[in-house]
């Protein structure tokens, strides 16, 4: 009994990699297949590179990758500076009310994004930044999730080398960026790793939020890429998909031993 248990869950693992995998696999099936190849799934057929000929002529993807590069580039920016100042705040000062305000941060992780468009929209719209960059990254910028990382690895550093940097002369600044901060490095790794990943793929706040190829990222652009009333072809679409999620599926296969190594040594107690 006991080896048939043991063997149970490995392949219960293996069932549900598979799952969740074949998608993916069907979609780089069908954007190296024609369409009745890709559907019949004929193992024999010829592979061919016209579906990503066909996809990149038919939008402005050199456009979307910028938007998408310089959207997940702005958010990460803003995410290490708040993140970094308020995890410092609420790890290493003292202030009236300081775990209270934690809590209150803390809840946001329950709320889903989803919940605040109507207010995020016209916040942005009064502010004037509806169909921009920044206006699509800005209410991403104070993550509860980033505070509570930080916060945590900023508690795990020895008060010494605190106290030692302040008998240096530095201040909170000083300290923060001399000793914490370097530190936290893999920290700041698996927090990256997550957010660009996150805001990479995020769809529905920049639909909203977007009007112009200017400013739309690569989900919205793929989005009206693929729409039924310009065409459904599977292959082309699955194609466009394929470039779509290429730079991220790629990070991740460089940098995978990093990644979990980042998590690992992260600093959650």
């Amino acid at each position: 009994m006991n080896t048939v248990l043991r063997y149970i869950e490995p392949a219960g693992a293996i069932l549900l990699a598979v799952i969740w995998i074949s998608p993916l696999m069907f979609a780089f099936w069908a954007a190296f297949h024609s369409t009745s190849d890709a559907v019949n799934f004929n193992l024999f057929s010829a592979w061919t590179l016209d579906n990503f000929r066909t996809a990149w002529d038919g939008a402005p993807w050199l456009r979307y990758f910028l938007n998408t590069f310089l959207l997940v580039t702005v958010v990460l920016i803003g995410q290490f500076i708040l993140t970094t100042l308020a995890g410092f705040a609420f790890a290493k000062l003292d202030f009236p009310g300081k775990n209270f305000v934690f809590i209150l941060v803390l809840m946001q992780l329950f709320i889903l994004p989803e919940v605040l468009i109507v207010e995020n929209y016209a916040m942005v719209s009064r502010l004037g930044l509806f169909d921009s960059i920044l206006g699509v990254g800005m209410p991403y910028m104070a993550s509860a999730f980033g505070i509570f990382l930080m916060r945590q690895s900023f508690k795990s550093v020895p008060i010494e080398l605190h106290e030692a940097a302040r008998i240096e002369g530095c201040g909170l600044l000083g300290i923060l960026w001399r000793v914490y901060v370097p530190l936290a490095k893999p920290t700041y790794l698996a927090y990256a790793l997550v957010s660009v990943s996150t805001h990479w793929n995020n769809f529905l706040w920049p639909l909203i939020v977007t009007n112009s190829p200017e400013t739309r990222p690569l989900t919205v652009g793929l989005s009206i890429f693929g729409a039924p009333e310009n065409g459904v072809d599977i292959s082309v679409i699955s194609a466009a998909t394929m470039m779509s999620v290429a730079p991220l599926l790629l990070a991740f296969l460089l940098f995978q031993r990093q990644f979990v190594q980042a998590f690992l040594r992260a600093g959650i107690k």
